[in-house]
């Protein structure tokens, strides 16, 4: 038995004529006549009464079609769901984002994404790029927002946007009034920083600015969150070097500086080995575009 006779069978259910149930189905009418004598015979019973003037349900007739009318109508619907999740048009999208990303690339993103695909569910778990890159690799995610992460064999990597990196000081700071600060301004002075392991391409980067120095900035406290850094900061524990983008923040007690040369830092978009079809939509509108209708 075929979903294709099942689909035949309910037409002509509907129709009871078999020259109008094919004109509906798109064939001829030999081909559709076949279809259901085998059916009939498939299932050993007699579904259609058929004289040369009408053709009407017989009762076995119409308890099949009770029966499965509803099956065909779930199993069409799970095809178009499953040609909706293929398309991208619905199903679920997994994102991992780092701090500074939620207050800057993926706010309007998101937005836009949820306009134009209402129906496809967007997961949005906070992490370090760390986190992201294993969770990436692990399967456990399907884009991640990572900052500076460099060349990771297994996952597709694309440049965002990139941004100076600036200094973060406590108001009361010597170096607050500065119009720009010299690395080697910063000559001994604690530092807070996220943990290498959890955002090790910033932190390399960050350290690199640092690397002529005779006596470098010393990590006296480490911090998961920008935000968190930001707090510490301002309780005067130390200096930091954060994106550019962090002075949206606002944080009362800290002020930023830009550092001489205006090094940078990079925001990438990251996708694991299985790619989701939802996944380009995204980055489009990560990158400010609009989706095509669909």
């Amino acid at each position: 038995m075929e979903l294709r006779q099942l689909r035949y069978f309910l037409v002509v259910a509907e129709e009871l004529h078999f020259g109008r149930a094919a004109e509906r189905l798109h064939i001829t009418q030999p081909p559709l006549t076949v279809a259901v004598r085998r059916l009939e015979h498939e299932l050993g019973v007699q579904l259609f009464d058929r004289t040369t003037r009408r053709v009407s349900l017989t009762p076995a007739g119409h308890a099949f079609r009770d029966r499965i009318q509803s099956a065909v109508a779930y199993l069409d619907g799970a095809a178009g769901e499953v040609a909706d999740v293929a398309a991208g048009r619905s199903g679920k999208i997994r994102v991992g984002f780092v701090s500074s990303a939620s207050y800057t690339t993926v706010p309007e993103a998101i937005r836009t994404f949820r306009q134009q695909r209402p129906r496809v569910d967007l997961v949005l778990n906070p992490l370090t790029s760390g986190e992201q890159i294993e969770q990436l690799l692990d399967g456990n995610l399907d884009l991640g927002l990572v900052r500076d992460p460099g060349d990771i064999p297994g996952l597709d990597i694309e440049l965002l946007s990139t941004e100076d990196l600036v200094v973060v000081l406590p108001e009361a700071h010597p170096l607050a009034g500065s119009a720009e600060i010299r690395p080697q301004d910063l000559e001994g002075e604690p530092m807070i920083l996220f943990p290498y392991r959890l955002m090790p391409g910033f932190v390399s980067r960050v350290l690199r600015v640092f690397e002529p120095l005779t006596t470098p900035p010393t990590v006296v406290q480490q911090a998961i969150h920008q935000e968190t850094v930001l707090g510490l900061v301002a309780a005067g524990l130390g200096i930091s070097v954060l994106p550019e983008s962090v002075r949206r923040f606002n944080m009362p007690g800290v002020t930023t500086r830009p550092l001489l040369g205006r090094p940078q830092t990079e925001l990438h978009v990251a996708r694991g080995p299985g790619r989701h079809p939802a996944a380009d939509d995204f980055i489009a509108c990560l990158k400010g575009g609009t989706l095509a209708a669909s």
